[in-house]
């Protein structure tokens, strides 16, 4: 990986086209066309690397990483255990899932392999060590990539026995597991090992710290089978990096815990603009969360491994991108920290799932298509702003997302079981934050709170007691703190907090929960300013807490209810705590009243704007390192506080000096 350089490229599968070398040099002609200098290779070429079992076929690889190579295109290469063979799947039953009904799956698709079966990780070692062997120490090979978009779960009796080895090691005895699970409402305490079996729709779904421990086990397999392909490649080549491909607000994999196994995070971004729905600025804040929650994963520069230069063919619409977006959506990236942009694909496949992804070189295999013109620009932008690679992000504000806590939100009953909108409820801090021009991270339950001004618990339901005493003593310290409704509500173990909540946090906030209500669809309850009732500031919805004030030392209401049986009680409010203060939201209101929450916030937390003064709503304000972003979300042009029109769907960039790059 080198610093001064932005990776630029993607996905490429010459195993397709290995009876056309004239394609195989056209797209090496293309390519340096284009400004690519890295491709991934061999995602999904396990049958062509071992067309029959023990038998190895790697010099049409080796021949094409040296021909890229020579020509200034470094590969990504990746091992192929997410698509194994049909020889395989067919001769060894083993390495298929079972699925939560107990059936077996037949060979289909991706990822339908079980990550604890011994036979399988056997013919994995195998076909990793042949690749190591081969490319362990080739310049050409800048990373290794393990497997691909990791995922789902596997029911099978060998997973069945490993969670409950994994339960064992977790509680030590029944006695205790029986009491974690409360296990005995509805007369369910188990009195063997055996007893114990994963969720299951014609099974157990009633013990919820049971689905919650599955969903924990079911992580810890997908990090253990990293770590072992990654180990199985590293015992041939020690001076290797490792990355996988992450996703979209993914559910099966605690990422922290992924995270610190990874060299360099990477994902796949695959938004889809220009939807009915929404705008052009609200998907770009959708996408610049997920961007910066892989940025904090390790707090530290990530890789974009996957977009479209176009269109994504499994969505529900194959939206084209319209002209300009391919380049906002590449330098959002690199402005929340990727040090690349890759692509699926390099060319479009002929046949099968993806024949009509979007891909930078499509079937015609012209380039004088908008879509290669557009990749070649960004090219060459990243090229011009290549001293970004390797710069961090400012720290400034943080909000807790935590996957235990997400697990157990889901898994729980009530208080609203038509969707309690917990990513919702992220992006609503989140893109307040953003609009305002202040760096965010993402943190969970182990993090430290040191470096921050800002940090924010948005329904932290499961909150652990060591992580609300560290709130409480960032707080104390000078801290400013954002506690939400539905916050320390349960235990590590999903078991209710006995005593005033929110569990851990009453000193800190000035008051204590008495009650909730939950709000059907669509239904709102109108709050006032405490200072002036005849001033409605938000509409409040989902959930509506009620909360008394500390008798001793309350907190301030900034903000009523004025409706329901609990008008005049605090839907906001304020606590000083030591040198630092606490604010309370009691229920989830629109967008707008986040935008004015946080800019006082961030003032009062110290925490300085990158957002030029007079900047044109609609236009995203991001700082890295000493470059400042300027994306206009709108499709018309804006006129930018130093004079500069932006165009439409543009990108600025300078320096701390004020020179323009872009």
């Amino acid at each position: 990986m080198q610093e001064s350089k932005l990776l630029y490229g993607g996905d490429y599968n010459p195993e397709q086209w290995l009876d056309r070398p004239d394609i195989l040099e056209q797209d090496i002609q293309l390519m340096q066309k284009a400004h690519v200098n890295t491709v991934t290779l061999g995602m999904f070429s396990w049958s062509l690397l071992e067309p029959e079992e023990g038998v190895y076929h790697l010099d049409w690889l080796a021949d094409i990483i040296h021909r890229l190579y020579a020509c200034g295109i470094a590969t990504i290469l990746a091992t192929p255990s997410a698509a194994r063979p049909a020889w395989m799947a067919h001769k060894y039953p083993e390495v298929r899932r079972v699925r939560a009904d107990r059936t077996r799956e037949l060979y289909s698709r991706r990822q339908n392999y079980c990550y604890t079966s011994p036979l399988y990780r056997k013919k994995v070692r195998a076909i990793d060590r042949e690749l190591a062997a081969r490319f362990g120490s080739d310049p050409a090979v800048i990373l290794w990539h393990i497997s691909n978009e990791m995922g789902g779960e596997c029911h099978c009796e060998l997973c069945q026995e490993a969670f409950r080895q994994w339960l064992r090691h977790r509680y030590g005895t029944l006695e205790a597991l029986n009491k974690a699970w409360n296990a005995r409402f509805w007369s369910h305490d188990y009195t063997s090992w055996d007893q114990i079996e994963s969720p299951a729709p014609q099974g157990e779904d009633a013990v919820q710290g049971l689905t919650l421990d599955w969903k924990r086990f079911v992580s810890s397999r997908h990090i253990d089978f990293f770590k072992f392909e990654r180990d199985c490649v590293r015992e041939l080549a020690p001076e290797a990096k490792f990355t996988t491909n992450l996703m979209y607000r993914f559910h099966d994999i605690d990422y922290f815990e992924l995270g610190r196994e990874l060299d360099v995070v990477s994902w796949d971004c695959y938004p889809t603009w220009h939807k009915p729905t929404e705008t052009v600025e609200q998907t770009a804040l959708d996408t610049a969360m997920m961007h910066d929650l892989f940025y904090s994963l390790k707090g530290q520069p990530f890789l974009l491994m996957e977009s479209t230069p176009s269109c994504a063919n499994w969505q529900p619409v194959s939206k084209q991108k319209k002209p300009g977006i391919a380049m906002l959506s590449a330098l959002q990236a690199v402005a929340h920290g990727s040090d690349s942009v890759c692509y699926f694909q390099w060319r479009a496949s002929r046949g099968a799932e993806e024949k009509f992804h979007g891909a930078v070189i499509g079937h015609d295999g012209r380039s004088d298509s908008r879509t290669y013109r557009e990749a070649a620009e960004v090219g060459s932008a990243l090229e011009r702003i290549a001293r970004a690679a390797g710069t961090k992000r400012p720290k400034q504000a943080a909000i807790v997302h935590d996957w235990n806590n997400m697990w157990a939100i889901e898994g729980s009953s009530g208080p609203r079981n038509a969707g309690m909108g917990y990513w919702k409820e992220l992006a609503l801090h989140y893109n307040a934050l953003s609009r305002a021009g202040i760096a965010v991270d993402f943190i969970h339950q182990d993090s430290s709170l040191e470096g921050y001004g800002l940090v924010v618990l948005p329904m932290v339901y499961l909150l652990r007691e060591d992580f609300a005493r560290s709130v409480c003593d960032f707080a104390a310290k000078g801290g400013t703190v954002v506690v939400t409704y539905w916050t320390g509500v349960v235990d590590e173990s999903d078991l209710c907090r006995l005593g005033d909540t929110p569990y851990g946090l009453t000193k800190l906030l000035g008051l204590r929960r008495t009650e909730i209500d939950g709000m059907y669809d669509g239904e709102t309850r109108r709050c006032v300013l405490a200072s002036d009732p005849r001033q409605n500031v938000a509409q409040a919805s989902i959930l509506c807490e009620v909360a008394a004030l500390d008798p001793e030392d309350p907190a301030q209401p900034l903000v009523l209810y004025d409706e329901d049986y609990f008008a005049g009680m605090p839907a906001v409010a304020e606590h000083r705590f030591g040198k630092g203060r606490a604010y309370y939201l009691a229920s989830r209101f629109e967008a707008p009243f986040y935008d004015g929450l946080y800019q006082a916030a961030a003032h009062e937390a110290g925490l300085t704007s990158c957002r030029p003064a007079a900047l044109p709503e609609g236009v995203l304000a991001v700082r890295r390192g000493e470059l400042l972003f300027l994306q206009n979300c709108h499709a018309t042009p804006v006129l930018l506080p130093s004079g500069c029109e932006l165009p439409g769907y543009g990108t600025a960039v300078y320096r701390t000096s004020g020179e323009r790059l872009l």
